[in-house]
């Protein structure tokens, strides 16, 4: 179990570096769109139609990926900071429920993303994006909606090597910086 646990952090940890240049890209794409988009309509006195949507979407991208990023790092509000030094089986089964919790929310929305009702394809998030196009850019929507998908996807990844590495006796987050609580 150890060898799996380590594979999946190592796995883990490789996308998430991926997820934050792509959350650092988008912020990127949304600034200066915005900024383009300023600049040409007090400027020059033409504003494309294309920045607001383009930087409406890479907000959707950026706050998608960064919080796959903030579930990977921890940096959610946590109710019980403690719970990060604990060892042994208590960790695995305080992981475990983490665990639960996260996919009780996150198995549902994954579903609807690729199936409608009734297991149709056709039906879901995603398929029904296919067609439709994107107002001002003539982009299918696809291109955007795949964010939810993905976030969701690498959090469950995160998820799932958290909780064996919890179980395996590893540390949650490697080389996690100890932090001082301000109380």
């Amino acid at each position: 179990m150890r060898a799996t646990a380590a594979f999946l952090v190592r796995i883990s940890s490789i996308l998430n570096r991926i997820a934050l240049a792509g959350a650092v890209v988008a912020v990127l794409v949304m600034v200066f769109s915005a900024g383009y988009q300023v600049v040409a309509r007090y400027l020059f006195h033409a504003p494309p139609v294309w920045t607001e949507e383009l930087a409406r979407r890479a907000m959707v991208w950026a706050g998608m990926l960064g919080a796959s990023c903030a579930f990977y790092e921890r940096s959610d509000p946590t109710l019980f900071p403690g719970m990060l030094m604990v060892r042994g089986l208590r960790a695995g089964m305080l992981e475990s429920v983490r665990a639960l919790g996260t996919l009780l929310f996150i198995l549902p929305v994954l579903y609807y993303c690729l199936f409608g009702p009734n297991f149709n394809v056709a039906r879901g998030f995603i398929a029904r994006n296919l067609d439709r196009q994107a107002e001002m850019m003539g982009i299918s929507m696809v291109w955007f909606t795949a964010a939810v998908p993905v976030a969701f996807a690498l959090i469950v990844l995160h998820v799932l090597a958290q909780c064996l590495s919890a179980w395996a006796g590893r540390p949650v987050i490697p080389d996690a910086p100890q932090e001082e609580l301000p109380i």
